[in-house]
């Protein structure tokens, strides 16, 4: 659509829509360009491929409404669309925590540059914030209202109050210019494509079984996480972005069926046949010790909640990454 000095006109001639994903060549991103590509949109991937890898969209090159621009959000792009999904970000503590201060530009700086889009074309966005706003939390599960309790000058501070800020910034653009905005706190997600060297429970424990190496434990393996198949996930951001325009958020989105880390991995051998040794080494500072969801506020909003048990989740992850050649050397 072309640039008509910042008035966004409506498409009236059919349906589709042009939206844009930034950090769409990400995990999770790329998983919701196919959803969004099965519903007929036109997609604009927009990724700096600082984590993500053109491997996740290597398959929509010659597709017809697919587009792919390198491009890094801490700057600010001039494009027209109908929608935002804002997913550019690293979301692995490795990740996050390699540039610290290029996190929390990407958060902060991305966040006003995709919301002063937003705002130049008249569109509707989400942002894809985290469960890590809740911090190590002293409430479980975490209900939407539950204010957090975070270290704001720890290692995963650039992470965390990135995320918050975020938040802080989508809201303020929200009750001052009175832009569309949908805020969706995403909780542990894994599935096919996931970077096999990007530190997370489920890809680190599938990687070292797979190796035959020993299972990594940081601290005993008591502490907890919920685990979403990102099917679910991406089912429950396009229910969001589509949700009536007076239902902002945020909202929960996860599996509220909670899980220790060492049944984790004891699932996990279990799925690849194999009984590795298992080794335990230190709790990161600041590690949450229990993560759960509460997603009433999900059911009742967007008729949503996840559908597929890690069980079965697992299984269509180990098979992604068998067939992967030579896991070690998965390309950046």
């Amino acid at each position: 659509m072309p640039d008509l000095g910042g008035h966004h006109v409506p498409r009236l001639y059919d349906s589709r829509k042009r939206i844009s994903v930034t950090g769409g060549a990400g995990f999770l991103g790329s998983h919701l360009i196919d959803r969004l590509l099965e519903q007929g949109h036109e997609v604009l991937c927009i990724d700096n491929l600082f984590t993500g890898t053109k491997r996740n969209i290597e398959h929509l090159h010659n597709h017809p409404r697919f587009e792919f621009i390198r491009h890094d959000v801490t700057f600010p792009l001039y494009v027209e669309v109908d929608e935002i999904y804002n997913l550019a970000c690293p979301a692995s503590p490795i990740h996050y925590q390699h540039d610290p201060v290029q996190t929390t530009k990407t958060s902060v700086h991305g966040a006003i540059n995709m919301l002063g889009m937003a705002k130049r074309i008249s569109c509707k966005i989400l942002q894809a914030s985290t469960s890590e706003v809740y911090g190590d939390p002293e409430v479980h599960p975490q209900k939407e209202d539950y204010w957090g309790s975070v270290n704001p000058i720890g290692p995963r501070s650039c992470y965390d109050e990135g995320k918050r800020c975020a938040e802080t910034l989508f809201f303020d653009y929200h009750r001052q210019h009175g832009l569309e905005i949908k805020v969706a706190r995403i909780f542990n997600t894994y599935g096919s494509r996931m970077h096999p060297s990007d530190g997370r429970v489920v890809s680190n424990f599938i990687i070292q079984a797979l190796k035959g190496e020993p299972i990594t434990l940081y601290g005993d393996g008591s502490q907890t996480r919920s685990f979403c198949y990102v099917d679910d996930l991406v089912d429950g951001l396009i229910r969001l972005m589509e949700s009536p325009p007076d239902f902002v958020g945020p909202v929960n989105l996860g599996n509220p069926v909670e899980f220790t880390i060492r049944e984790l991995a004891e699932l996990v051998c279990a799925k690849i046949e194999t009984s590795q040794e298992m080794i335990m080494e230190a709790l990161p500072q600041d590690d949450p010790k229990r993560r759960r969801p509460d997603i009433s506020l999900a059911k009742a909003k967007l008729d949503w909640s996840p559908s597929v048990a890690l069980s079965d989740g697992l299984e269509a992850t180990i098979a992604y990454f068998k067939s992967i050649e030579g896991v070690t050397d998965y390309p950046s």
